[in-house]
């Protein structure tokens, strides 16, 4: 391994407690947090909003991020959408917050998830669930395994979003 690398969560022998599948969700949880501080931390609040070529802002993509597992974990759990996810659903790309309310959503967020993805006892995976108003199907390990590969596509965005802003004069960020 290169000098100075870190090894990824998988691969660090952690939470041996958690059966194997929510173990692995909550490795790509990790990973996510620790690549979107990697790439993302230190972004002014203008490049934090930034939306080149009226792409979605490094913001949007950190409160979607934390919003998402929270909603697709109330799924998992076997409950409808309160009405403030609801709310939140609808902000998410409003070029609201600093940067730091922004990380400390980011940070709650996964932290929260990766707690409730604990509680899942592996016996519960194949059970039914819906989703959305249309309640379309899937299971509980689905919506597991979606909370990890959601976050991860969004972990891309962001971070390529995040190295757009920074190569940008900061008057093209809009």
């Amino acid at each position: 391994m290169p000098e100075g690398a870190q090894v990824e969560p998988w691969l660090r022998g952690t939470h041996q407690d958690v059966p194997p599948a929510q173990r692995a969700v909550i490795h790509a949880l990790e990973l996510a947090k620790e690549d979107l501080k990697r790439w993302c931390e230190g972004l002014t609040n203008s490049e934090l909003h930034a939306r080149p070529n009226q792409i979605a802002s490094v913001a949007f993509h950190l409160k979607h991020i934390a919003r998402s597992a929270d909603r697709l974990l109330t799924y998992a759990e076997g409950r409808g959408l309160s009405p403030q996810q609801l709310s939140e659903l609808g902000t998410e790309m409003d070029g609201s917050g600093t940067l730091e309310s922004i990380w400390a959503e980011l940070d709650h967020g996964l932290t929260g998830a990766m707690e409730r993805i604990r509680r899942f006892a592996s016996g519960l995976l194949l059970e039914s669930r819906t989703v959305g108003k249309k309640a379309l199907p899937t299971t509980v390990a689905g919506l597991l395994v979606h909370v990890a590969d959601h976050t991860q596509r969004h972990v891309g965005q962001a971070i390529t979003t995040a190295k757009v802003v920074r190569k940008q004069p900061q008057r093209s960020h809009s």
